[in-house]
């Protein structure tokens, strides 16, 4: 969620900071446009006031100097002119001694001049016709101080932006986090449902996540329900199917096959291996589906039943023990995690001789499974050998060896690791480590790193 936050708080701030830079620049580019047009008229009217200053006298055209703006007397006043004719020209006592770039274009000057103690001259020329002479009028103001006045306007509106737009990342903010906590909660329920918390979602939320929700549940349902048919049909499979092995077991130990004990022989072996093969098909079979919503494996509800089961069993001199974390929720299937446990535990009774211990401990990236004996243990040369599917190493001990295979289909299908070692109490060691599923650990990602 917080990722959605940032890229629309990203979002927000370009859009708020081009929309802002845009309109400020807008608006000064047409309050100046504006104030030239208006500086223009004024520098019109200077113009013909200066063209009614020269007057004709005993030597030819003359500058009164008295009908002068007293400004252009004073030196560096920010307003000069130059005034030309055929054979004279005058300029301003304010030049003093400067000598402006004056622009040859009539009218209003596109681009400003340098001026007088680094001053930037707005310039307007005109040219007239008096007593068949042409006279060329240019007159300037001093534009340095709306410059100066526009770059602080545009600083105090870009300081103001940087204020509204604080302003307004905030609000988007909070704005965004009501707007998404519909979602947040359908996440932490969706986290649930992977933890078998709950069956469902809540309907009850914003109307615009009802179609979803109802979706989502629709899906839950029509999973459950396919899974639970699939189960159901592998399981009348599995029994259909055995009800003829045995029956076909049954005959080939007849008498009537006593004199060819090759032919019985083979029929013995070829049954036994049908019969581990159709264990193992439908038990692979079985784990193909996830886990479905609510089918975890709860140790406070799960282990004491089983272990009672193994004690009833077993010789009821076992000191059976086990050790979980308080509220400890497996994130995988019920069925299969006792399919696990039961042939590990079973296990390790037949060959333990007083106690039996069971641990389940937290790690950083998902659960780790420690079953302790105290029997005689195997050697390490061999533990590989008892990993390999229907492996045994006492053919006395009960048992056709399928029960390590199904653990290993059910620890692969986990991605899960597992090995024997020697155990602290003399006996075996089964040391399983299980990760968390990829989709328990994607819904549990903080949402910083999504």
């Amino acid at each position: 969620m917080k990722s959605i936050q940032r890229s629309l708080g990203l979002a927000l701030i370009a859009v708020v900071v081009g929309v802002s830079l845009l309109l400020l620049q807008t608006s000064l580019w047409l309050f100046e446009s504006g104030l030239r047009r208006s500086l223009e008229n004024n520098l019109q009217e200077e113009a013909e006031g200066l063209l009614t200053a020269i007057v004709r006298g005993p030597d030819g055209m003359q500058l009164d100097l008295q009908r002068l703006n007293p400004r252009y007397q004073r030196a560096f006043s920010g307003h000069y002119f130059r005034i030309t004719l055929p054979d004279h020209t005058w300029r301003s006592r304010s030049l003093w001694d400067a000598l402006p770039d004056w622009p040859d274009e009539t009218g209003l000057a596109r681009e400003l001049i340098e001026g007088p103690q680094h001053q930037q001259l707005l310039v307007y020329r005109a040219n007239y016709r008096r007593a068949g002479e042409t006279i060329s009028i240019s007159v300037a103001q001093d534009y340095t101080p709306i410059l100066d006045s526009f770059n602080q306007v545009r600083l105090g509106g870009i300081s103001l932006v940087l204020v509204a737009l604080l302003v307004i990342l905030l609000l988007q903010r909070y704005a965004v986090k009501i707007a998404l906590r519909p979602l947040e909660q359908a996440r932490r329920q969706i986290v649930q449902l992977q933890e078998g918390q709950r069956q469902q979602l809540d309907t009850q939320g914003p109307q615009e996540l009802q179609p979803l929700v109802e979706q989502i549940n629709h899906l839950l349902t029509h999973t459950e329900s396919t899974l639970q048919r699939s189960r159901n049909a592998l399981g009348n499979l599995g029994h259909a199917l055995k009800t003829p092995l045995a029956v076909l077991t049954s005959l080939s130990r007849r008498d009537e096959l006593s004199a060819h004990p090759h032919l019985q022989a083979g029929l013995l072996e070829q049954l036994e291996q049908m019969q581990q093969r159709v264990s193992r098909e439908l038990g692979r079979a079985r784990l193909a589906g996830d886990v479905l919503p609510g089918s975890h494996f709860d140790c406070d509800q799960e282990l004491p039943p089983l272990f009672d089961t193994l004690a009833m069993i077993h010789d009821s001199r076992l000191d059976l023990r086990w050790q979980a974390p308080p509220d400890c929720r497996l994130p995988w299937d019920r069925e299969d995690m006792l399919e696990l446990l039961g042939n590990l535990l079973d296990n390790a009774c037949k060959w333990a001789s007083q106690r039996v211990e069971l641990q389940i401990e937290r790690t950083p990236d998902g659960y780790r499974l420690i079953i302790d004996d105290d029997g005689p243990g195997i050697a390490a040369e061999q533990r590989e050998q008892v990993l390999e599917r229907g492996a045994r190493l006492d053919e006395a001990t009960a048992g056709h060896g399928l029960g390590l295979g199904i653990v290993r289909d059910i620890i692969v299908a986990w991605h899960g690791e597992w090995t024997l070692q020697g155990s602290p109490r003399g006996g075996l060691r089964v040391n399983i480590l299980l990760p968390h599923q990829d989709s328990t650990k994607a819904l549990h990602r903080s949402p910083a790193s999504a």
